[in-house]
């Protein structure tokens, strides 16, 4: 690949980047791109590059990065979005975030991790500025990864963040290079896509348990296959393929830390273990956010129904307890999975979803499918409340339209997800479901749980 050595070469790549996307820019929009790109200090035309993003000039001495994801509407603490860029040289690199935060009274703390090393700010208003990060010092030329997440706010979603700019002596009056996809577009189109269910829930009172029933068709129980029953806004419960010989239930909590390498995360932001089932294994997990990991090794079947059930209360102390139990259906018993407390969180249950992915690259050609279907909440005033009405989402692999052989829909009174396989269906990222309800509340005396 080749790498632009001048801000109009910048703009020309992403031009070129912004034919790509899934919804593409005019010619006379890249005409126009090019232009500004030759003369940076003429107000004009922005282009969108996919979400909130916009291509501008730059400012003098600087280079803005795009991040072709955007950042809006962001809906839990986990969201985090990758940018990579190639500097040239070791030096001092100073950072800025052009970002918005609607409505204009509300704000947002967002944190840019670049390298491993993290700084937050905050963003507040309701128009489009810069805002300083800070500085970061890099020891060699290369690719660096920035990761932007949002870790707290105010209002009804975190902020609109437009662009990375970047001006310091590692620029060195160049112009870097970026990159979502670097050397990992291929990996993630093996894979193949990720497709969810995100839940409607149907109060506006405090959720302090999500009940959930999943079964997975007969052949559709392919190795590397990861079926999310319980997903909420800090981690994930549901039952994994592992290999030929191993199957289990899986429940792991993210640490509101935001980094790949659990051992990077500082004493006061671990999750620690409340207490485990009997033969529960807990652990650490990395590598896509890091945080508390827990599984039983449990020989789940194909074209079996299996309950999942999520309790998630503060502890009154600044942390969170969230707490996963499994239903055994040849017993109808309850098996504990794990209890973690994370620090830092004060919240019951939020963002109801299910999910299925393909973890096993080598796999990602096999279809898999699976039904999700009786899903109940119930508020911390003992209430529950039947959940029918889901909208169908996608992850990168999809939206940046490397793969889009993911789908879902209704199968009798369930949800259904698909994905893998290159079959031609397609179903747009956005749609609602509705399922017929039962009216019958799950039976379960949540008092003698273990």
């Amino acid at each position: 690949m080749r790498y632009p050595k001048s801000t109009l070469l910048l703009f020309v790549a992403l031009a070129s980047l912004i034919s790509c996307q899934k919804n593409e820019v005019q010619t006379n929009s890249e005409e126009k791109l090019a232009l500004r790109a030759a003369s940076p200090g003429v107000n004009g035309y922005e282009v969108p590059l996919g979400g909130n993003a916009f291509v501008t000039s730059a400012p003098a001495g600087a280079v803005e990065v795009i991040n072709s994801n955007g950042l809006a509407n962001w809906t839990n603490t986990n969201s985090v979005v990758s940018t990579y860029a190639k500097v040239p040289q070791a030096g001092a690199l100073r950072v800025k975030i052009r970002a918005k935060v609607l409505p204009a009274g509300d704000s947002s703390t967002v944190k840019l991790t670049i390298n491993g090393v993290s700084k937050q700010i905050k963003l507040k208003g309701g128009t489009l500025q810069d805002y300083t990060v800070g500085t970061y010092s890099l020891n060699t030329a290369g690719y660096i990864k920035m990761d932007l997440q949002g870790i707290s706010k105010s209002g009804g979603y975190f902020a609109d963040v437009s662009h990375l700019i970047l001006d310091s002596s590692a620029t060195n009056g160049t112009v870097i290079y970026s990159d979502n996809n670097v050397d990992n577009t291929y990996y993630w189109s093996r894979r193949g896509p990720s497709c969810h269910l995100s839940y409607t829930i149907p109060t506006n009172q405090q959720i302090s348990y999500y009940y959930s029933e999943v079964k997975v068709p007969t052949g559709e129980d392919k190795i590397g296959s990861y079926f999310m029953a319980n997903g909420f806004g800090q981690g994930y419960f549901g039952m994994q393929v592992n290999s030929a010989t191993e199957r289990r239930i899986l429940f792991s909590v993210w640490s509101p830390y935001s980094t790949d390498n659990p051992s990077q995360i500082p004493a006061e932001d671990r999750i620690t273990l409340n207490r485990k089932g009997t033969n529960t294994t807990t652990g650490e997990f990395g590598g896509e956010g890091s945080g508390g990991q827990s599984y039983l090794k449990y020989n789940w079947t194909a074209a079996t129904t299996y309950k999942f059930l999520l309790k998630g209360e503060p502890d009154n102390n600044g942390s969170t307890d969230f707490t996963a139990w499994f239903n055994d259906p040849s017993t109808n018993t309850w098996t504990l999975i794990a209890s973690w407390k994370r620090p830092k969180t004060n919240t019951y249950l939020t963002g109801f979803h299910s999910f299925l992915e393909n973890f096993n690259a080598d796999n990602g050609f096999l279809g898999r499918s699976a039904e999700y279907s009786n899903q109940w909440v119930r508020t911390s005033a003992g209430t529950w409340l039947q959940v029918v009405e889901s909208t169908f989402t996608v992850d990168a692999t999809y939206s940046n339209n490397q793969r889009i052989d993911a789908m879902g829909g209704i199968t009798g009174t369930s949800f259904f997800l698909k994905n893998g396989g290159f079959f031609n269906t397609v179903v747009n990222p956005g749609t609602k479901f509705t399922r017929p309800g039962n009216g019958t509340a799950p039976s379960i005396n949540l008092t003698t749980l273990p």
